[in-house]
């Protein structure tokens, strides 16, 4: 495998942008690829290095020969921040199509959906489920660890909902509730279309949170709210706080989940 660190002017953001890459390498018979390639967010605060700082996340691509791709998403929580209004851009754009795109053309990458996942921690584990709705077309199966999915899941009024400012992301919290900026509008816009489209079909779901984490009750809530409506949805608790030790030991058993 290699390790890449890669930058490249990102059209959606207005500017360069920090990715790194885990690239299968061995080219023996039978193993040129195209790749099947896990979209990988961090959390608040993290860059495109977290992962691979403080996880064995490149030894366990390798074994799989799995292409792992990492962006910075900055404190974005990976929603889209419109040109002119924000100096951020659009997160989501970023993350479910043109990163995705851009990787694709520098990597043999599979096209396939099916081949194609995304997961992250804490605000990238909402990243993970808002965009991997959103853009449902492009990734297969979404994985949450610790999502941040409380921002929308407790009331507005929760002292355990916007801890250091979160809102401030979303613009106005209270409209954009009713965007799909909130994963459950993105959910239900998704049932709909399979609704009346037999042809759509909804990504596979992991969800797991630790026992001893603030956010438990809001993956609890969102994981329900999947399965009420016929998602597949694997959920998952286990001992675990806030922190690199459930992240590490979870992110395992998603690459276990994954059809790889």
């Amino acid at each position: 495998m290699a390790l890449l660190q890669i930058n490249f002017y990102s059209g959606t953001l207005h500017r360069k942008v920090p990715v790194q890459v885990i690239l299968p390498t061995d080219v023996s018979p039978g193993n040129k690829g195209p790749y099947k390639t896990l979209y990988l967010l961090h959390g608040l605060t993290e860059n495109c290095m977290a992962w691979t700082s403080n996880t064995r996340i490149e030894r366990w691509a390798t074994e799989r020969n799995l292409a792992v791709v990492m962006p910075s998403g900055e404190n974005s929580f990976y929603v889209d921040h419109p040109f002119g209004s924000s100096c951020f851009g659009d997160f989501g754009a970023y993350i479910g199509q043109e990163l995705v795109e851009m990787t694709r053309k520098m990597f043999r990458l599979s096209t396939d959906r099916a081949d194609t996942f995304i997961a992250g921690l804490s605000m990238g584990g909402f990243g993970a489920l808002r965009n991997g709705l959103k853009y449902y077309e492009t990734f297969g199966y979404i994985a949450c660890l610790s999502g941040a999915i409380h921002i929308f899941e407790y009331p507005f009024d929760d002292p355990d909902r916007n801890i250091i400012g979160e809102d401030a992301c979303f613009g106005d919290i209270r409209a954009a509730a009713l965007t799909d900026k909130n994963p459950r509008v993105a959910a239900e816009i998704l049932f709909e279309k399979k609704r009346t489209d037999p042809n759509v079909s909804f990504p596979k779901v992991y969800i797991a949170c630790g026992t001893e984490d603030y956010l438990l009750k809001a993956n609890r809530q969102f994981a329900q709210f999947l399965r009420i409506n016929g998602v597949s949805v694997t959920y998952e608790e286990g001992p675990g706080k806030h922190d690199w030790d459930f992240w590490e030991s979870y992110i395992q058993r998603v690459l276990e989940w994954l059809p790889i």
